[in-house]
């Protein structure tokens, strides 16, 4: 018996590095989103263990893939807290859409989309909280995608807060076809270079204050962007370029190297897609045309 599922993006809105840890971790402010870029899977039980698939080279087929690590911990904490469940294990195949190493989350995806297609086949053995608990020792990221909703992040990311739905969007993302080594950005992070934690409190005032749909154009940032750029000044000069062809604000998702720019207008939105994909027609980079997705 199989099952197929989307496993959809995230973009950040805002990020905020507020610290850093004594462990070495850092504590983050984001707003963040998912959108409909997603990867397709598929989940097949009645099979012994945990295998896992991809049509991506980049990504691992062993026991380091999320999605499989997902899984392996979903069995392993059924077994030690007793639960009776009737799915022996699964076979997870992944088709990729999402760019890997984009600051998209497209692995995290994969996981919480693991999590929570096991928990539902297995009639509910752990409750959100229980999953977003067990999401954070696979990623920061994971416990976002349980949450299921837009939400404010903070500590690592584990600390999610309901916010108002957002004006709609419609959201034109640009892979430059660099993958980032999430750990060389935060490594070559200055904190010293971060918005300040006025600006911080002041962002979040506005957005959980709101009563209707919030238009977050003007709160666009990303403390991560410096890093990125002198780690990989090729981000840089493809931001540039977008914004000199789109004629408006690009930022960077996560720790990049996906960029992206918001329009409250469709028709506009196509008319930019259409024209970053003519502009690198035949090269590396890629283009997708997407939409905030909120429930």
């Amino acid at each position: 018996m199989s099952q197929s599922l989307a496993s959809f993006a995230k973009i950040n809105l805002f990020l905020h590095i507020t610290g850093k840890r004594p462990d070495g971790y850092h504590d983050l402010f984001s707003l963040m989103t998912k959108i409909t870029l997603a990867d397709e899977m598929t989940l097949t039980f009645k099979v012994p263990g945990v295998r896992v698939f991809c049509n991506h080279p980049l990504v691992p087929q062993d026991q380091t893939n999320l999605a499989h690590r997902a899984a392996t911990l979903f069995f392993r904490s059924c077994e030690k807290q007793k639960k009776n469940i009737s799915v022996p294990g699964v076979a997870i195949d992944i088709r990729k859409h999402i760019p890997v190493g984009g600051g998209l989350g497209g692995g995290s995806s994969n996981a919480a989309a693991v999590l929570s297609t096991l928990n539902a086949r297995c009639h509910d053995p752990f409750s959100q909280n229980e999953l977003i608990k067990m999401g954070q020792h696979l990623g920061a990221d994971v416990p976002f995608f349980l949450y299921g909703d837009t939400a404010l992040a903070t500590g690592m990311g584990e600390t999610l807060n309901q916010v108002p739905k957002l004006f709609p969007i419609h959201v034109v993302v640009c892979d430059p076809g660099i993958a980032v080594s999430t750990a060389s950005v935060f490594q070559n992070h200055d904190l010293c270079l971060t918005s300040s934690g006025k600006y911080t409190i002041e962002t979040a005032s506005n957005i959980l204050s709101a009563r209707q749909d919030v238009d977050i154009r003007p709160y666009l940032h990303n403390d991560l962007e410096a890093a990125t750029f002198r780690v990989y000044p090729e981000v840089r000069v493809a931001r540039d370029e977008i914004a000199q062809l789109l004629q408006r604000t690009v930022l960077m998702s996560g720790s990049g190297g996906s960029l992206f720019a918001l329009f409250s207008d469709e028709k506009k939105a196509g008319h930019g897609y259409d024209r970053l994909l003519t502009h690198w027609a035949g090269g590396k980079k890629r283009v997708f045309l997407t939409a905030l997705q909120q429930q």
